[in-house]
């Protein structure tokens, strides 16, 4: 089992960016996973995010890509693979901007056979493709992750378990969902929530340990992110989740 740690989480200006980008090495992450405010300014101008970040390694490990699946939505996709591709980014993580109410089981394997296509497409590029499940998304309830990877073209799309997105969603089971989906699972957002809002990695209510567990038996290799949107300190946030996934993990600092 070979982990990389990345950092997440979103930033207001340019200076909380640019503290983003300059401290997450030091702070021993392996890479970020980017906002898509993060990464917008630069999509028609990759050269100048490598010129700005470029020295970095994994700066830009995965993009992360709100959206729909109309005409419009998946040439913003494609915008992004083309972006990503010339940065050297390894995954795209998309988030299906649709509300669950809104959805029947049909149109979660509509769903599923455009993002196969779209992930075919991303390998093209030399990308992944990862759908990010959501709470009040297509795929939010425990069925909703069946139907979605029973119609998925094999390989084509992969899956990044959120914790925090998990739970709101009414699912406290997470270690079952990641040993039933082990085969898919490319990606993991590491965030804690307690009380309706997000937290810090250890100061909310999920219970984590049965998530390490599983997380070691399927024997993942691969990124694992925190996730952090509590809306704290970046320099607070990057040290305590580090500190909470090493320990969760058990390596040694």
């Amino acid at each position: 089992m070979t982990l990389k740690f990345a950092f997440s989480r979103p930033t207001g200006t340019d200076d909380e960016r640019d503290r983003l980008f300059q401290q997450y090495r030091a702070s021993g992450y392996q890479g970020l996973q980017l906002k898509h405010g993060q990464y917008a300014p630069y999509l028609r101008q990759p050269e100048r995010f490598l010129e700005e970040w470029g020295h970095l390694e994994s700066a830009g490990s995965a993009l992360i890509a709100g959206g729909s699946l109309d005409e419009q939505g998946l040439e913003s996709l494609r915008e992004k693979f083309r972006f990503g591709r010339k940065i050297g980014t390894g995954l795209i993580i998309f988030c299906h901007g649709v509300s669950r109410s809104k959805v029947t089981a049909e149109d979660i394997r509509r769903y599923a056979d455009i993002l196969s296509d779209m992930g075919e497409e991303a390998q093209q590029h030399g990308l992944k493709l990862s759908l990010h499940h959501h709470y009040d998304q297509p795929v939010m309830y425990r069925e909703d992750f069946d139907l979605f990877f029973d119609r998925v073209r094999q390989g084509s799309v992969g899956l990044t378990i959120d914790t925090a997105h998990l739970v709101k969603s009414g699912i406290d089971d997470c270690a079952e969902l990641i040993r039933s989906f082990k085969s898919v699972i490319d990606n993991f957002h590491m965030k804690d929530f307690s009380e309706g809002e997000w937290q810090i990695l250890g100061r909310g209510a999920i219970a984590f340990q049965p998530i390490f567990e599983a997380i070691r038996d399927v024997r993942y290799s691969g990124w694992v992110s925190a996730d952090e949107e509590s809306g704290g300190e970046i320099e607070e946030g990057m040290a305590e989740c580090l500190s909470f996934l090493k320990n969760g993990f058990g390596i040694q600092t």
